[in-house]
């Protein structure tokens, strides 16, 4: 249903547009010239966010907004997606114009390794968040290490997301075939937590900044019946796939849990093709930290984009509209 309605919505602001009296159009090409991040001709750009019930979605809506707010010819719209590996086949593809992407996932891509068969022409407007890779388990289930597992109803995520690529890895960090080991349950977030209610599942991956409202909402109704994994033990092995896999916490505040909970985070990016119009990814760009403090309002995890990790996306290449905006903002290289 929520898909339906993003299609909806996305007809409802180009018939708007229209009524308006003004056409606009998709993001030209780079044609070469140099960047002036300024943007001639109203353009219009989709922005691939995630599940309905993650940051990427939140954050997303609200850079959307942003976008639309600051002008510049550039109109914004976000939809709900499966998240990393769709969004990025469907940035390629020219159905969305920016795509959030964890960094492994990006990587992958333009490496054409993973999930991607040949180099995919992709570049990064900016490194923005971290995502914690954040592993449930029901209480009654009994499942006290990712080995335990084997054999139960495990949700791995939406199909194509970032989060499914990353529990596949972590499974097969553990010495789990993804395929026959686990019961896999390749559900969205928001089915996700609702059969870690229901009963249905019993363990969870989600790959998603702090806090995530989804994870927020089965915690505050279910606190007493699930608990965290601490997953942390799996590093090495996370690591010899990508150095992009690092040890962190998710502290007890955030979640209201006993105790922090070490896990795995990976850095997130933001995408563009690589032949998008220099002056439309120094608008974007600049509109990202420009109003950093508004997307923070719409989630606290967009408190860490910064200046000083903006340009931090290798192997992913930093586009050249992007970098002009870097530049005028002072971050470092």
């Amino acid at each position: 249903m929520r898909r339906i309605v993003g299609i909806a919505l996305v007809s409802t602001l180009a018939a708007a547009t229209a009524a308006c009296g003004g056409r606009q159009d998709t993001a030209s090409t780079d044609t070469g010239g140099a960047v002036t991040c300024e943007v001639a001709a109203a353009t219009r750009v989709g922005i691939a966010t995630g599940n309905a019930i993650g940051v990427y979605f939140a954050v997303g809506n609200a850079y959307a907004e942003q976008i639309n707010s600051v002008g510049k010819n550039v109109q914004a719209t976000a939809a709900e997606t499966g998240a990393s590996v769709q969004n990025i086949q469907q940035l390629v593809a020219g159905t969305y114009d920016v795509a959030f992407s964890l960094a492994d996932t990006a990587a992958d891509a333009v490496n054409g390794t993973g999930s991607f068969t040949t180099k995919q022409p992709v570049q990064a407007l900016s490194r923005i968040h971290t995502n914690y890779t954040q592993v449930i388990v029901r209480k009654e289930a009994g499942i006290t290490d990712v080995a335990g597992m084997k054999g139960r109803r495990i949700s791995t995520g939406s199909p194509k997301s970032g989060t499914e690529v990353i529990a596949n890895r972590v499974l097969t960090a553990a010495g789990l075939n993804p395929e026959t080991d686990v019961q896999a349950q390749k559900l969205d977030l928001t089915k996700t937590v609702d059969g870690m209610k229901e009963g249905t599942i019993d363990a969870m991956f989600f790959s998603g900044g702090l806090p995530t409202p989804g994870i927020t909402d089965l915690l505050t109704t279910n606190a007493d019946k699930v608990q965290f994994l601490d997953i942390s033990a799996l590093l090495p092995q996370m690591q010899k796939i990508s150095e992009v896999y690092q040890e962190g916490v998710v502290p007890a505040a955030v979640y209201q849990t006993p105790a922090d909970v070490k896990t795995i985070v990976v850095p997130n990016v933001l995408l563009v093709r690589e032949n998008l119009d220099p002056n439309v990814a120094c608008v974007l760009t600049r509109t990202l930290f420009d109003r950093r403090t508004q997307l923070e309002q719409a989630n606290a995890a967009a408190a860490e984009i910064s200046l000083d990790t903006a340009r931090k996306t290798s192997p992913v290449v930093v586009h050249r509209g992007a970098a002009k905006a870097l530049d005028d903002l002072g971050a470092p290289k």
